[in-house]
């Protein structure tokens, strides 16, 4: 009984048993003195505030049953014209599922037990389709791999591999049921042309969820090009009552009675039963119609009058509305759709469902079983002809079939057997027939695609390029659908992803390689999750054509190619697990001491310059191992002896160019961008012009810095030093030389002041005694400075011989060096003449045994 119909008391007990008469004493107030009663039920003069609806509410909830029904009725009714205009869609789609050849059919025309098998071109399109796919995109180690968003370093690079194994762990560990849905999304998109993914949230789980959808159970409009860009997308879902239920009691859906539900079956799964062999009367679920539209909801109205995007759930057999709810983020100003289907297409027809092979090659598979079952029924009508008897003939057993060598009894009315016997002139199976099959089967073969190459009508020394275009070729329509299935599970990924961030923990369950439980938000913001199928090559004989045709490039021009990553691509291409353990590249390498990269240099493997390195350090070491003559010694018995010279060589200028950036740095007095990182063109040469200017007067520097060290090394030269002190002794020389003329012309005056005294003298009184002690002392002055010359000369001639002494020692003893070295140098030489002689006589043939045991 409902809720809002009362009873009617029954007698006076039952009226003093029924509570509900009583007043509630605490609803009992007394106001200015008087009574105020308020019922149970009622509000007062102060109503409470509704709550707010949450923004993922169920807004079904909230709403009138008058509402509810008007908008059953006008979605069910627009849903209905969607269902009728692809029609034609369906009836195509039905007669591929007839041709399809699943079961064998018991056919009774043009007689019992005729020929009811079908043509295997249809079939084996799809199958072959759906394996070649579900290889590619879905291999062993799983489908997603990773890229960066934005700049690329140490750090982004571990995040994305972070991302890639947790992707790949949850779709191949935690989604068990992932592939097998992907297989039957791969195999019916072979078949309609169409198929989709619907992911979601799933509460239920606790974690994403990707589930396939048939294109009969999405309903497009006419008109619309995709699930992506149409104003409604309608799902028909089909549940159990009890996951009715639990969804109800959970909140999910509207606690209403939704009665027993009603089977109602479309062509499509009336075929697709048959060909599975079970009934569709088994199947008592509910249909539920999960319809994502924009509507202008009524009570929940838009200011603009624009319908918003809502999913509405109703139940197609009692017309309830289940659930309403919103259908954009609650931050999105815009509230622009969110998108929860994904649609593969196999190639792009005029509607919104695409064309299959069913579209494609349908009719030559109709053709096809059409000519089988003609000739196997000629066959048969051939080996086991029927024909004309008389009325009186009488054969005992009758209808039974004659077995070998067995006879019987014949009534003959009159005449000969023969005479009573005619069989009718069935011929053989036509071989005009049989070759109208084979050329039907290869147009469909053809046209699906699914053609073999005649590998004996290929050159064996056909060059690599021209293989790769046969393949290529061969395989361009392939190509095509794979990579629009590449695109489709690229956007899957896109939405997985966003599932992903949103929902799930902010760590790890695991601990990754080389980075934080932690820092899974994180990662995940800053990678994109793309399909590890290759939209440029279908399949793994094309991608190791192209890469054979690459290594046979490099052998022209090895030193342009990076030939250990070429190799490490080739590897993982082929499929073979631990690439970076085989095959090392400079990208694996990590900071290492100079020790440890001269031991790497020796061994053959790769090494790598860091910018954070001590590059003085590093090219010391390197440069001392170089001019090491043991180590050279030794490298020098080694066939590898150039190359590893080259490596470190190419080592050490990768330091060189460090340590200048370093250098150009600290003249700019600010720090670079990262290597190879991209810039805008106006910071690019706004940075150039201050490079430059920092580049010049580092220049500037090294040229000063450079000259001075010239200059030391020219003064640690004997013959400079030589040449100094000789230029020092001239100048000496020089000087005595002035200070002799000086004396002399001092000495000439005086000679002639004397004179003139003299003459003076004769006239005058002889000189006095204080010229006397003047002549005197200049005389002495005249010695003292004659002896101090004499002993510059001397102490200078010293000097020099010193100094060709010291000269013609190390002439003596560079020659002695000389001559150490041509006698080692000969002595080599006469080891690898010998080496080479014993190289070159012919070995000692062996003493063949003597006979008779001797």
């Amino acid at each position: 009984m409902e809720k809002a119909i009362n009873p009617a008391p029954m007698g006076l007990d039952s009226v003093l048993d029924d509570t509900s008469m009583f007043i509630d004493p605490q609803a009992v107030a007394g106001v200015d003195g008087a009574i105020e009663i308020v019922l149970e039920g009622e509000v007062g003069d102060m109503p409470e505030e509704d709550e707010p609806i949450a923004f993922d509410a169920n807004l079904a909830e909230h709403m009138d049953d008058k509402d509810l029904s008007a908008i059953a009725s006008e979605m069910l009714e627009l849903v209905d014209a969607d269902i009728e205009s692809r029609k034609d869609w369906v009836s195509m789609y039905v007669k591929g599922l007839e041709v399809l050849g699943m079961k064998y059919e018991e056919r009774t025309e043009p007689w019992a037990g005729a020929c009811g098998v079908y043509s295997t071109v249809l079939t084996e399109a799809t199958i072959r389709f759906q394996s070649e796919t579900i290889i590619e995109t879905f291999p062993a180690a799983g489908p997603v791999k990773t890229e960066i968003i934005g700049d690329s370093d140490k750090e982004s690079e571990e995040a994305a591999d972070r991302v890639r194994d947790d992707m790949n762990f949850r779709l191949t560990e935690e989604m068990p049921e992932y592939r097998p849905e992907h297989e039957r999304l791969l195999y019916s998109l072979g078949l309609a042309g169409a198929a989709f993914k619907k992911v979601y949230n799933d509460p239920s789980l606790g974690r994403q969820a990707s589930i396939f959808c048939p294109a009969e159970d999405i309903i497009i409009p006419y008109g619309a090009s995709s699930s992506m860009t149409a104003e409604r997308v309608t799902h028909v879902m089909r549940k159990t009552e009890n996951e009715v239920r639990k969804l109800q009691v959970s909140g999910f859906y509207r606690d209403v009675d939704l009665g027993e539900p009603l089977s109602t079956t479309t062509d499509i799964e009336k075929y697709k039963a048959k060909d599975q062999g079970y009934s569709l009367t088994d199947d008592d679920r509910y249909q539920f119609l999960e319809i994502h539209v924009d509507y202008d909801l009524p009570g929940f109205e838009d200011e603009d009058g624009i319908g918003r995007p809502y999913i509405i759930t109703i139940d197609r057999s009692s017309s309830e509305v289940l659930a309403i709810r919103r259908n954009w983020k609650e931050d999105d100003p815009l509230k622009l759709k969110r998108q929860h289907f994904v649609q593969y297409t196999y190639v792009v027809g005029f509607g919104a469902y695409g064309l299959g092979l069913i579209h494609l090659i349908g009719g030559y598979a109709r053709a096809g079983t059409s000519l089988i079952r003609q000739l196997v029924d000629a066959g048969t009508l051939s080996n086991l002809p029927g024909g004309l008897k008389s009325r009186g003939l009488r054969i005992k057993g009758d209808d039974t079939p004659i077995a070998p060598c067995e006879f019987r009894d014949v009534d003959i009315p009159s005449g000969s057997v023969k005479d009573n016997i005619m069989t009718l002139p069935y011929k053989e199976p036509s071989q005009v027939l049989l070759a109208l099959l084979n050329q039907i089967t290869d147009e469909g073969r053809r046209l699906g695609s699914i053609a073999d190459m005649q590998i004996s009508d290929m050159s064996a020394n056909a060059p690599v390029g021209t293989t790769l275009a046969l393949l290529e070729r061969q395989l361009k329509t392939m190509s095509a659908v794979q990579a629009r299935v590449h695109y489709s599970m690229k956007q899957e990924f896109k939405l997985l992803k966003e599932i992903v961030r949103d929902n799930a923990q902010t760590d790890y369950s695991y601990t990754p390689v080389g980075g934080d439980t932690k820092a899974k938000r994180a990662d995940y913001d800053r990678v994109n999750l793309i399909p590890v199928s290759d939209p440029n090559s279908a399949t793994m004989a094309q991608r190791i054509m192209q890469y054979q045709a690459v290594i046979q490039l490099a052998q022209g021009a090895p030193q342009i190619y990076d030939l250990p990553y070429l190799h490490r691509q080739m590897i993982e291409v082929l499929g073979v697990k631990n690439a970076e353990k085989l095959v090392p590249i400079s990208d694996d390498m990590e900071p290492r001491d100079p020790i440890s990269e001269n031991m790497a240099f020796l061994t053959g493997k790769p090494t790598k310059a860091f910018l954070t390195q001590d590059h003085d350090a590093h090219i010391a070491v390197h440069t001392s191992m170089l001019q090491d003559p043991m180590v050279m010694g030794q490298l020098g018995q080694s066939p590898q002896a150039q190359a590893i010279q080259a490596a470190i060589m190419t080592h050490v200028y990768e330091h060189v160019a460090f340590q200048y950036r370093a250098k150009v740095e600290q003249q700019l007095g600010a720090t670079l961008p990262a290597p190879n990182t991209q810039l805008p063109p106006m910071v690019e040469a706004q940075l150039s012009k201050l490079v430059a200017q920092a580049a010049t007067q580092l220049l500037t520097v090294n040229k000063s810095q450079q000259a001075q060290q010239q200059a030391q090394q020219q003064l640690q030269d004997p013959t400079i030093q030589i040449q100094m002190k000789e230029a020092a002794v001239k100048e000496k020389e020089a000087d005595t030389r002035a200070k002799k003329v000086d004396a002399d012309i001092a000495l000439g005056q005086a000679e002639l002041d004397l004179k003139r005294q003299v003459q003076l003298g004769k006239q005058a009184p002889t000189e006095t005694p204080e010229m006397i002690a003047q002549r005197h002392m200049q005389e002495m002055a005249q010695n003292q400075q004659a002896h101090q010359q004499a002993m510059a000369q001397q102490a200078q001639q010293q000097q020099l011989a010193a100094a060709a002494q010291q000269q013609k020692l190390q002439h003596t003893e560079q020659g002695h060096r000389q001559k150490l070295n041509h006698a080692e140098k000969a002595a080599e030489a006469k080891v690898e003449a010998m080496k080479k002689i014993a190289a070159a006589k012919p070995a000692k043939p062996k003493a063949a045994p003597k006979k008779g045991g001797e």
